[in-house]
Parts: C-alpha cells; sequence; structure tokens
C-alpha cells in the first residue's frame, strides 16, 4: 500500500497539473482559481472570510487579490463606512472567468472519480474533510 501523504501530494499536483494546463491563457497564478470559484458562489465576501474559506493565509490572499485586481477579475470596496474591511466583487470579466473555472474543476473531478459510485464519493469527501481537521486542529 502506498503511504497516505504520498497519494494526497500526487493527487493534488496532478490536479493542478490538468487545471493550469486547460487555462494557461487566462495568466491566473496559483489561488486565483480558487479564490474566483469561492466568489462566484459568494460574491462580495470580505477578504478574512475568503482567506478562511480557501485555506489562504491572510497576507498571501492580499498578494493574490492585488493580481487578480489587476487583472480586473476583482473589485475590492468598503461598505457602510466602515474602511478596515474590504469586501470583494467579481467583475463581469471576473464571473465568465469563474464560470470557466467551475466547468475545468467539473470536468477534471468527473475523471478523477470515474467509475466511483455516489455512496464511494460521499464517503470519500467525509474522509477527506476528516484528515483536513485532523491536520488543521493538530497545530503541528
Amino acid at each position: 500500500m502506498e503511504k497516505i501523504h504520498y497519494l494526497l501530494m500526487a493527487d493534488h499536483f496532478i490536479f493542478q497539473k490538468l487545471l493550469f494546463g486547460a487555462i494557461k491563457d487566462t495568466g491566473l497564478t496559483l489561488g486565483q482559481p480558487k479564490v474566483l470559484d469561492y466568489l462566484k458562489s459568494h460574491n462580495g465576501a470580505f477578504q478574512k472570510e475568503i482567506a478562511a474559506a480557501c485555506h489562504i493565509e491572510q497576507a498571501s490572499l492580499t498578494s493574490v487579490l492585488g493580481g487578480m485586481e489587476k487583472k480586473r477579475l476583482i473589485t475590492r470596496e468598503n461598505r457602510n463606512g466602515n474602511r478596515r474591511t474590504l469586501y470583494v466583487y467579481l467583475t463581469e470579466k471576473g464571473r465568465e472567468l469563474a464560470d470557466r473555472i467551475d466547468s475545468e474543476f467539473i470536468r477534471i473531478e468527473a475523471a478523477a472519480l470515474e467509475g466511483f459510485d455516489e455512496k464511494e464519493k460521499a464517503l470519500l469527501s467525509e474522509y477527506l474533510q476528516r484528515v483536513h481537521k485532523n491536520i488543521s486542529d493538530s497545530q503541528m
């Protein structure tokens, strides 16, 4: 049996390689696809919320969002006079790219899970969530 850590890292690498191969014309960098994917269903989220949901450090997210803003994929705005909290919105260009990213995620995931029935998919998701929780909670 192969070691779990190797399989997790290898699967992540292959998924990322397939995704970035399919979207190389977009100029997106690491972190940007998952932010677009998150904002697709959480448009107007604040930065701290995005960082937590996408598992990105806040300092790294600031850089990721800066690149996205330069590409005119997002805008950052204050709400209700609160200058300390920036809310992030997709532009029309960002929405179009988020739809494309979503399609690519679906395509790659479908290929990865070919031959899995719904129960197996649900179990895999549950197991991966538990792995994530265990690692996050351990604070190694």
